[in-house]
C-alpha cells in the first residue's frame, strides 16, 4: 500500500504503510540497503545530483520506507532517522540554537536530555533555563526576546506530569519560539504532537517502536516549516542510523499497536490495584482519576502506555533498593517499551522546581508482556521487602 489514509484503522495503517511491496517485486517487505557509495549513470547526472539516492547517509530505499511510515502516523512534511533516541534530541536541538539564543526545558525532563543542555548548549553559549510542567500558558511570561526554542516532554520522565502542550506552543509562536515535543512516552498512536501544535516531534524509536530491547534508534518528525532546516542540519552532521537497526523498527513499528494495547491495559489494571495497596502512598499514572493532571490527558491523549511510577509510603534508598532487590519477573534495567518488565530506582537530585514533595522514595515500573496476576504478585514482594527493611 503506497499511501496511508487516516480513515483506515491504526492497525491496518502499521501493517501497511511506508512501503509498497509492487516496488520491490511483490515482497512485503523493504530490502534492506547496505549502501554507502551510489553510482550515477553519467556525469551530468552526477555533477548536478539529480537522482533519488545520492549517497548512503541521505537515504536509502530502508529509511525511506520506516520515515514514510512515520510521517504517516504523525502527520509530518518530513522524518529523519538518527542512531539513538538521545541523538533524536540532540539533532533538532543544533539545528535550531545558536549562540546567545535562549531556551525553555521542561524540569521534568529525560536526564540525558538534561545533562546535553547543561553541557554541551551551555558550553556552545546557548543559555538554558527549565520551567514547571505545569506552566502551560504561563510559559509566556518566561519567554525572552532570544527565545528561539520550548522543548516539552508529556508525560514527564518519571513523576508523569501532563503538561498543556496547545497552550505553551500557542504562548510560544506568539514570539516566534518553536516547540519540540520527546513524545516518546505516548508514541503517536496516543498523542500526535503536530495536531497540538508542537513543531518537531521526537522518538526514542528504541522503546515501542523497536519493541524488544535490542535495537537503538530515534526519529525526529517536523511540520512543513521546520523540515528544511531539521533535514539540512542532519546531512551537515552525517548522523545516521544502519540499515539493520533501521529494519527492525520497522518490523516492530507492524506490531507496536497490539503491543502497546497489551502494555496499556495491564498496566492500567496494576495501576488500579497497587492504588489499593499498603504501603504504597501514590500511583503516578496519568490515565487514573485520581492523578492530578487527568482531566488534561483525558482530552489531549487518546490511549496510555505500559510506564507509571509508584510512592513508597516513607522510608528512603534502603526501602527502595529493598523494594527492587526483591524483584523476581522485573528486571532492573534502564530503557522501557520492550517485552520484558522492568524497575529502577527515581532520582529526582537534578531537578530545580519540579521536585515534589513526595511521601517516599520514586520507583519507576516498566509494565511489559507477562500475565498481570505474576506481576502483582512480583510487586508484592518488592512491597514487603520494603515494609520489613
Amino acid at each position: 500500500m503506497a499511501t496511508d489514509g487516516n480513515e483506515m484503522g491504526i492497525n491496518t495503517r502499521l501493517a501497511h504503510s511506508g512501503n509498497n511491496p509492487h516496488d520491490y517485486f511483490g515482497f512485503v517487505n523493504p530490502p534492506i540497503v547496505h549502501a554507502s557509495t551510489v553510482l550515477y549513470p553519467n556525469a551530468s547526472v552526477m555533477a548536478a545530483r539529480s537522482q533519488k539516492y545520492t549517497y548512503g547517509t541521505r537515504g536509502t530505499p530502508t529509511t525511506d520506507a520506516l520515515a514514510h511510515a512515520i510521517d504517516a502516523l504523525e502527520g509530518s512534511a518530513g522524518t529523519i532517522i538518527v542512531p539513538s533516541g538521545l541523538a533524536a534530541v540532540t539533532v533538532p536541538l543544533l539545528a535550531f540554537l545558536s549562540a546567545g539564543d535562549h531556551i525553555l526545558i521542561v524540569d521534568s525532563v529525560y536526564h540525558p536530555t538534561r545533562n546535553f543542555a547543561d553541557t554541551m548548549l551551555k558550553r556552545l553559549g546557548v543559555e538554558v533555563e527549565y520551567y514547571d510542567p505545569h506552566a502551560g500558558a504561563g510559559i509566556a511570561s518566561l519567554i525572552k526576546p532570544n527565545t528561539k526554542v520550548v522543548f516539552t516532554e508529556s508525560p514527564a520522565s518519571n513523576t508523569f506530569e501532563v503538561q498543556d502542550v496547545p497552550a505553551i506552543a500557542k504562548a510560544a509562536h506568539e514570539t516566534g519560539a518553536i516547540v519540540m515535543m520527546d513524545n516518546t512516552c505516548a508514541t503517536p498512536l496516543y498523542f500526535r504532537p503536530l495536531d497540538h501544535g508542537v513543531d518537531i516531534s521526537i522518538h526514542a524509536a528504541t522503546k515501542y517502536p523497536a519493541g524488544h530491547s535490542d535495537v537503538l534508534l530515534g526519529t525526529v518528525s517536523a511540520n512543513a516549516n521546520c523540515w528544511k532546516q531539521l533535514c539540512e542540519t542532519f546531512y551537515t552532521m552525517g548522523c545516521c542510523a544502519g540499515p539493520d537497526d533501521v529494519y527492525q523498527v520497522l518490523r516492530g513499528l507492524r506490531t507496536m499497536g497490539v503491543r502497546l494495547d497489551h502494555h496499556q491495559k495491564s498496566a492500567l489494571s496494576i495501576a488500579t490495584w497497587l492504588e489499593g495497596q499498603p504501603g504504597v502512598a501514590r500511583v503516578l499514572h496519568p490515565a487514573l482519576p485520581s492523578h492530578p493532571d487527568h482531566a488534561v490527558w483525558k482530552r489531549d491523549f487518546s490511549g496510555s502506555s505500559g510506564i507509571f511510577s509508584i510512592v513508597l509510603k516513607g522510608g528512603g534508598q534502603r526501602q527502595q533498593h529493598a523494594f527492587l532487590d526483591a524483584l523476581k519477573i522485573f528486571g532492573l534495567g534502564y530503557s522501557w517499551g520492550g517485552y520484558e518488565s522492568l524497575a529502577v530506582p527515581v532520582f529526582l537530585g537534578d531537578r530545580t522546581v519540579a521536585k515534589g514533595p513526595y511521601d517516599g522514595p520514586l520507583i519507576r515500573l516498566q509494565i511489559g508482556l507477562e500475565d498481570v496476576e505474576d506481576l502483582k504478585a512480583d510487586i508484592l514482594r518488592g512491597l514487603e521487602a520494603a515494609a520489613a527493611a
